[in-house]
């Protein structure tokens, strides 16, 4: 019986040909499963659709690196459901089925967050961009569906060139819901700002730099990371997104941008498989360790009462 399985995806267990990308993968998940041993936890690393491993043999699993869920995402959903009648989630069930949809963007807002003005297009919805964009009065927009991630299907529109996008969001749209969001200028000159909670206290962050002439920030588009220190509006900001959620998750990632009208807002809050840049900062991997340590040894006492 394992304590611990740590989720990830055939690509990233044990590749036989690595790259920059795949090496900082594997250094991410291997800075995990290290302090959760260091906590005399049993640990396994696996493919989370591999079917022919029995997740009865583990107490607990946590999301890392499973990042092609979202291009398989009726199968993932099967899974998720059969398996989390076997075993607790780390973050829990109701926090992953709350934040696999963008549409929490909304819930937030009505909350109080700050997020870039959105118009959320439900699937086989009647509407066109032309639609779009008059009922907004956007000049500039983003597209993206509900269900996403690393920018798939990502695409930067504006009034004057949005008819050659019409046809493939068309055809989009009739499989999935989206989000029509305005853009924020700042992502293209100051960036993105992604801030990393554990248990609800700050621990690191990075700003990500999207390469010259794009707009998307991550690293296998072309982007930049480095590390960064915020300001205490910005920690404060990422705080109240996370304490916003219907239940307290044990690590988040809160992306942050500056919108147009320069006021902080959150660009996505990041509660299932996130990248927290552990080699920026060990500790944070030390106490995320320490906290599902924890967790393991509190759910094993409650069994023995």
């Amino acid at each position: 019986m394992y304590d611990v399985v740590i989720l990830t995806e055939s690509r990233y267990l044990n590749p036989k040909k690595t790259n920059w990308y795949i090496d900082q993968v594997l250094l991410e998940d291997n800075i995990l499963l290290k302090e959760l041993e260091k906590c005399n936890l049993k640990v396994i690393k696996k493919d989370w659709s591999d079917n022919k491993f029995d997740w009865k043999q583990t107490r607990y699993a946590i999301f890392r690196t499973t990042w092609d869920y979202f291009d398989k995402f009726d199968t993932f959903i099967k899974w998720f459901e059969k398996t989390k009648r076997e075993k607790l989630f780390i973050n829990s069930k109701e926090i992953i089925l709350w934040n696999l949809n963008k549409s929490y963007l909304q819930e937030l807002s009505k909350k109080g967050i700050n997020i870039a003005k959105t118009i959320f297009v439900e699937e086989k919805q009647k509407i066109t961009l032309k639609d779009l964009f008059k009922n907004s009065q956007f000049n500039e927009a983003i597209i993206k569906p509900s269900v996403s991630g690393a920018a798939r299907d990502t695409f930067k529109i504006t009034k004057k060139n949005h008819k050659k996008f019409e046809s493939n969001f068309q055809k989009l749209i009739k499989k999935e819901s989206f989000l029509f969001q305005e853009f924020l200028k700042d992502i293209q000159i100051f960036g993105e700002i992604s801030i990393i909670l554990i248990d609800g206290e700050y621990t690191h962050a990075v700003r990500k730099i999207a390469k010259k002439g794009d707009f998307r920030v991550q690293d296998d588009h072309g982007g930049t990371v480095e590390v960064y220190n915020p300001v205490k509006e910005e920690i404060e900001f990422a705080k109240l997104c996370v304490s916003k959620c219907p239940s307290q998750p044990i690590y988040a990632r809160v992306d942050l941008i500056y919108d147009n009208k320069k006021n902080i807002s959150l660009g996505e809050l990041e509660l299932i498989e996130p990248e927290l840049w552990f080699r920026n900062n060990a500790k944070s991997a030390k106490l995320l360790a320490k906290k599902i340590s924890n967790l393991v040894s509190s759910k094993l006492e409650l069994k023995l009462q």
